[in-house]
Parts: structure tokens; C-alpha cells; sequence
């Protein structure tokens, strides 16, 4: 017996032919996997990548959420509009009536004026009608001018009024076919060389004053205050005057009480 025949051999064991075989088609398969990954990933090397993307589909619900947005919008912009006509109207609405309010305030005013100045003026009548009527008595109970009769150039200025009696009354007139009051009394007396003012106020002022009570014929009357007259005539005597009264009724003879004067001047 070999001195080797009791030890263990060291050769791998031998492996079957089906086993080689199984094995050599495992590592052919293996090369052949690793070859078309080769080839696929030069030919991927050798190509451009391309890359789609997929849109979202736009969908029933989205479709109606996009419009229900849209139609959301459209009414706040419209909202939007009629609120600012809105603002504008009441804003021209209230610079109106501020405007009528001024008006209305304006018209109240004049229209308190006007009252104003209707009751002043109903007043000033009243009053003038009161001292006509106290005059009026006065010139009822005192007996005037004791002469009727007037001489020398008194006479002649009585004879020259009554002689104008029937013409026309014309505002500013002074003769020979019309007078106003003033230049009525200022002719009289021009014509026997006496020269009065041409106005009632400065001609009530012209002569010494004389009471109603000691008229002469030829004296000047006057109606409202010494130095602011409005109207005159001229005294005749027996209680009566000639004036140029008023364009209704021309130049006239009245009694004393038909308008009592307020005063009167003598001149001669």
C-alpha cells in the first residue's frame, strides 16, 4: 500500500456534466444580458433624450369651477360700477339741494325785506294820514288870514295862480302851458320880481315862518317839514289854495281841508 493511500486527497471533487452545463448557460445568459445592456445604453449614449410632458386634462368640474370664477368676477366689476353711479348721484343729489337751500334762503331773505319795506311804508301812511286829519281839525277850529282880500303884490301873485287854474300838472315844467308845484309858486313870484328856489324843500324855507292860523293871501304852503317839503301851493285867502296838485288833476283851487298843509312861509 502507498504511504499516500491513507490521506485524504486534495482535489475538489469532480462536478457533474449537468451541473457544467447548468452553470455554463447561467454565465451565458448572464453575457448575453450584460452585452444588449451594453448595446442599449450606446445606442442611448449615442441618441438625444426626448422628454413629454402630459398635460392635465381639463375636466367637467374644473371647466364649470373656471366659469362659476369668471362669471363671480364679472359681477363684482359690475357692482362695483353701479355703486360708484350710485355715489355719484347722491353726491350731485346733496351739491343740489345745497344749492336749492341757498336759493330758498336767499328768497326768504328778500322776501322778509319786502314785508320789511311794505310795513315801514303802511306805517309812514298811517302816520301821514293821522297828522293830515290832526291838521284837518286844527284847520276846522282856527280861523285863517282875516284880509280875503289881497293888495299889492300879493294881489298880483293871487291873480296870476287863479289865472293858471285848468292847465296841466309836468313833472320839472315851470310855464306858461304846464307847472309842476314848485314851478308854479316860483312863476307867481317871478313875475313881480321876487326870486324864489326852484324846489319845495329850499321854498318852504324861502320867507318867515307863519302859523296856519294867520294865513295871508300870497303866502307860500308847504306839505312835510320846513326845508324838506314835497309839495307847495299858494294861499288865496277865504280859506282856499291854488296848486299844482298831481298830473290826475292839474293845477286846481282846494279848501284847506282838502289836504291841510303842514306849515307856511310868508314872503311878502
Amino acid at each position: 500500500m502507498s504511504h499516500t493511500a491513507l490521506i485524504r486527497s486534495h482535489r475538489k471533487p469532480r462536478r457533474s456534466a449537468s451541473t457544467i452545463a447548468m452553470r455554463a448557460g447561467v454565465a451565458g445568459g448572464v453575457l448575453s444580458t450584460l452585452a444588449v445592456a451594453g448595446a442599449s445604453g450606446a445606442a442611448n449614449a449615442a441618441e438625444p433624450v426626448t422628454q413629454t410632458l402630459e398635460l392635465p386634462t381639463l375636466t367637467a368640474d374644473l371647466a364649470t369651477q373656471v366659469a362659476q370664477s369668471a362669471d363671480a368676477t364679472q359681477q363684482a366689476a359690475a357692482n362695483y360700477e353701479l355703486q360708484a353711479e350710485r355715489d355719484a348721484a347722491a353726491a350731485k343729489a346733496a351739491h343740489q339741494a345745497k344749492t336749492d337751500l341757498a336759493d330758498a334762503k336767499k328768497k326768504a331773505e328778500a322776501k322778509k325785506k319786502a314785508e320789511a319795506a311794505r310795513k315801514a311804508a303802511a306805517e309812514r301812511a298811517t302816520s301821514r294820514s293821522v297828522e293830515r286829519t290832526t291838521l284837518a281839525a286844527t284847520a276846522s277850529t282856527s280861523t285863517p288870514a282875516t284880509s280875503s282880500t289881497a293888495t299889492g303884490s300879493a294881489a298880483a301873485v293871487v291873480a296870476f295862480v287863479k289865472a293858471q287854474i285848468g292847465k296841466s300838472y309836468v313833472m320839472g315844467a315851470s310855464g306858461p302851458s304846464a307847472y309842476d308845484c314848485s314851478g308854479l309858486v316860483q312863476a307867481a313870484f317871478k313875475q313881480i320880481g321876487v326870486s324864489l328856489p326852484r324846489v319845495s324843500q329850499d321854498q318852504s324855507t324861502a320867507g318867515t315862518q307863519v302859523s296856519l292860523s294867520n294865513l295871508q293871501p300870497g303866502d307860500i304852503l308847504y306839505w312835510g317839514g320846513a326845508g324838506s317839503a314835497y309839495h307847495v301851493a299858494v294861499y288865496v285867502g277865504d280859506g282856499m289854495f291854488v296848486g299844482a296838485q298831481n298830473p290826475s288833476t292839474g293845477i286846481v283851487e282846494r279848501p284847506l281841508s282838502y289836504d291841510p298843509p303842514t306849515g307856511a312861509v310868508r314872503v311878502l
